[in-house]
């Protein structure tokens, strides 16, 4: 209920933290909806928050990400108007968009008041709004596992496995056409691991070649060519608001992942 998420953000003082820890909460709340919807029948969780939620990554994250890996029980907008269902019993004043018209099929689950009832807001018709994406037309070769996740509350979930969630990370940095901070600050992550983590070779070939990039050779001497383009102080910058420790985003350096890199 949302007396529950309310008396959370009271625990927390920073400002940027407290949001960070609604949103999460909310995200929580949503993959409970879709649990109970049998969604992750034909869909599958990936992206940052799914790095998150199941692999515990010291950043918080704003959206959901999906692959669809099957249009049997495709039902996305039944689900939306569950989600919404659900969040509205709970007293959240809850609006849901959705838009199928692209390959990814794109969701605004908005949460009207609720930023003034945490503090972060003296306006009540301020939002906090969470995006959920489903890609319609993923590329193949992902693996694929199921786990219950215990976060602020239990659902099960289908997921993108380690490796997997990688190489959609690789891919992204690579491909993306302007830099994210949170990207690269991920990789540093993955790099960090002992061992590291390597990313799957047949989804990282498939997503390259749908992005039409054939022969891509090795993603580490790609991956160190794009970084000289890219202003680490910024990015670091742009990521450090997310961090759970927001101090590590000083760690964040061209240096330090191209040593973890071995480039």
């Amino acid at each position: 209920m949302k007396h529950e998420l309310l008396a959370l953000a009271r625990t927390v003082s920073d400002p940027t933290d407290r949001l960070n820890v609604v949103r999460e909460y909310i995200q929580a709340l949503i993959m409970r909806s879709l649990h109970e919807s049998q969604a992750f029948r034909s869909i599958v969780f990936m992206g940052g928050t799914a790095l998150r939620f199941l692999y515990n990554l010291p950043r918080y994250s704003e959206d959901l990400d999906f692959s669809r890996e099957s249009a049997d029980g495709y039902e996305p907008v039944l689900w939306m108007r569950k989600i919404k269902r659900d969040l509205s019993y709970q007293g959240y004043e809850v609006s849901v968009s959705w838009n199928a018209t692209h390959t990814v099929h794109v969701a605004w689950v908005g949460f009207a008041g609720i930023m003034k009832e945490v503090g972060l807001s003296s306006h009540t018709s301020e939002k906090i709004s969470i995006k959920i994406k489903i890609d319609t037309n993923p590329p193949q070769g992902a693996t694929m596992s199921s786990s219950i996740v215990n976060r602020h509350m239990l659902f099960a979930v289908r997921y993108h496995d380690l490796a997997s969630l990688m190489a959609g990370k690789v891919h992204a940095i690579l491909t993306r056409p302007f830099v994210k901070g949170r990207d690269w600050y991920d990789l540093l992550w993955y790099e960090s691991r002992r061992p590291p983590i390597e990313p799957n070779p047949i989804l990282l070939l498939a997503a390259m070649a749908q992005s039409g990039i054939e022969d891509y050779g090795d993603w580490r001497i790609m991956i160190k060519e794009r970084s000289a383009q890219v202003d680490f102080g910024a990015i670091a910058s742009d990521v450090a608001p997310f961090l759970e420790h927001h101090e590590d985003a000083r760690l964040l350096t061209r240096e330090n992942l191209m040593s973890l890199l071995g480039v």
